[in-house]
């Protein structure tokens, strides 16, 4: 985190200049062949073994640059002209192995082979965005001594492989903001470029916005610009510190789509620059009368994906709902004992509650406005999922969806209908259950995602609308070597998961929507195993434990007990 807040430092007080495109990987024109490395990357030191050969090979394959020369200066002159590596990186954790292969007698001294074995982490896919995966990674090199005396590599892989502490030097996490019409929020996307040469980081972020949004988000939001616009121009500064970017191509995009499209784009640059931003569309200004703008002078379009300040939270306490604010039961059968509450869930907008209720030997779900008598939903089973709300659509309103998971393998969802009855609809959740038993279930408060514990490992799945249908798409698993035995999920932020787990060693920790690292909050005072976790956008971590209920807002900080804590409490807040 250090090393990235550093980076980030540098390349907001630089000033950029000409866009320089720069990708990991060379853009292979048809019929002409990579340039052999440029004269300014040295050569490898003389009299290095083979091993070394293939190990710096795959840590100079971490460094972007025009046709890979850091890494091509280790190959032989013919694999130097010819090698065209495919798009993305694999990443593998920074302890591998490089050992002779023995399953081969080599007969010709001037060749080896040498193996490299390692683990994977994930890939870098061609849309620059990371994917969690756990496998092996192994790759054989054939090597030959050249008439120099020197080892190269005669076989250069097809895909890159680098460390995770490379790649975290070299590519800088830049979230692209992409926006929602379910919720009137900008999702953020989390996207990977390449971190030097500084001047180039707003044209290579820019180049990510024209991309539409990644594989695993596609179908959730809304590409507002399409495959029609481009960049007109390099996105540069300008003497005054502006930054230029012109584009082509808007056309006949409403006065509404324009604001909107201005809005994604500073968003997203708002990472890589300070500077106000001219947004320019076929030589004028993209929105007419206004021409220059920054992230802070925008509309609030995300305020309602975090709860008021004013709703403190809710807990169940035996079998009743209780406010985290003052202790005191919430209004109501919910609070005064009137339902046996096994789990609840209020809504963002804090006016209605969800509680799974156990009733003749089954658990229901009732549904209604909070403080009041709950309506008995038709769904039931032998159990159900802590509810989640699906976050209130643009233009206000009351939330008017909720979702659980029956017996753990039917993701449901009821809804309200017009004559006021919640009636349920139908989710193809296929992809997600595919994967295993589903214990919990959120949804996230700008709607376009879920985080769900499937087999007690953490995953992350998009969610498709159109007119008749609700489906999950791309679910992946996050840590899935190291985080273990999960028993719950809350949003911290749009891009940021709590998780809760039944490890002693691991009780609560942080992790990214794309899973590329994992941060683990201070253990001070839990008493394992934790059983719950909330969070949300500008609140307190609260997490439940045998000893009651404990806050922490970061990372390193001491759990605290919360003000008003009590023993078997599960907290949860608005969402």
């Amino acid at each position: 985190m250090k090393r990235l807040l550093t980076l980030l430092a540098v390349f907001l007080l630089v000033a950029g200049c000409a866009n320089i495109p720069l990708e990991s990987q060379p853009a292979a024109v048809p019929g002409d062949k990579p340039p052999q490395a440029p004269v300014d990357v040295p050569e490898p030191a003389a009299g290095i073994d083979s091993l070394t050969v293939a190990r710096q090979f795959v840590r100079a394959s971490a460094v972007p640059g025009t046709a890979n020369a850091d890494a091509r200066v280790y190959l032989d002159d013919e694999a130097r002209r010819n090698w065209k590596p495919s798009p993305g990186l694999t990443v593998i954790d920074d302890t591998f192995g490089t050992v002779y292969d023995t399953s081969t007698p080599q007969t010709d001294p001037n060749e080896q082979v040498v193996n490299v074995r390692g683990f994977k982490l994930g890939m870098l896919s061609p849309d620059s965005a990371f994917i969690p995966q756990k496998d092996e990674y192994s790759q054989q090199f054939r090597m030959r001594k050249q008439p120099n005396g020197q080892w190269r590599i005669v076989n250069p892989p097809q895909e890159l492989a680098v460390t995770d502490e490379d790649f975290a030097v070299n590519y800088f996490r830049v979230p692209i903001s992409f926006y929602s019409p379910e919720s009137g929020a900008f999702v953020p996307d989390l996207r990977y470029v390449a971190a030097k040469p500084q001047a180039g980081l707003p044209g290579r972020v820019m180049d990510l916005v024209l991309q539409g949004p990644s594989e695993g988000l596609k179908g959730a939001v809304r590409d507002l610009l399409g495959d029609q616009v481009t960049t007109e121009t390099n996105v540069r500064s300008t003497d005054d510190g502006t930054l230029n970017v012109a584009l082509t191509g808007v056309g006949g995009a409403s006065l509404a789509d324009r604001n909107l499209i201005a809005a994604q784009i500073v968003l997203s640059l708002q990472t890589v620059t300070l500077s106000r931003i001219r947004l320019l569309a076929d030589g004028t200004e993209l929105v007419p009368g206004r021409e220059y703008w920054r992230s802070s002078e925008l509309p609030a379009y995300n305020v309602g994906v975090a709860p008021s300040s004013e709703l403190l939270g809710l807990m169940t306490v035996n079998g009743r709902v209780r406010s985290l604010g003052d202790g005191q039961p919430v209004g109501g059968p919910a609070g005064n004992g009137g339902y046996k509450v096994i789990s609840a869930a209020q809504s963002v907008d804090g006016k209605r509650l969800a509680v799974v209720e156990e009733r003749d030997g089954r658990q229901w779900l009732r549904v209604g406005d909070l403080g009041r008598d709950l309506g008995s939903v038709d769904l039931f089973g032998g159990s159900l999922s802590r509810p989640t709300w699906r976050p209130v659509a643009p233009g206000g309103g009351i939330s008017g969806e909720v979702w659980t998971v029956v017996d753990h393998n039917t993701v449901a969802r009821v809804a309200l209908a017009g004559d006021g009855r919640w009636v349920k609809a139908g989710v193809d959740a296929t992809a997600l259950t595919g994967l295993g038993q589903v214990t919990e279930l959120r949804l996230s408060r700008d709607g376009s995602r879920l985080a769900a514990v499937v087999n007690g490992q953490l995953v992350i799945a998009s969610i498709v609308r159109t007119a008749d249908s609700v489906v999950l798409r791309s679910p992946r698993k996050l840590q899935e070597r190291d985080l273990k035995d999960v028993v719950d999920v809350d949003w911290a932020t749009q891009d940021h998961l709590i998780v809760a787990t039944s490890s002693s060693t691991l009780p609560v920790v942080k992790v990214p929507l794309d899973g590329q690292r994992m941060d683990t909050f201070n253990s001070s005072n839990l008493t394992p195993p934790v059983h719950g976790v909330t969070a949300a956008p500008s609140r307190q971590n609260l997490v439940a434990d045998a000893g009651g209920l404990w806050v922490a807002l970061e990372l390193g900080e001491v759990w605290r007990p919360q003000a008003h804590t009590v023993t078997d409490a599960d907290p949860f807040y608005p969402g």
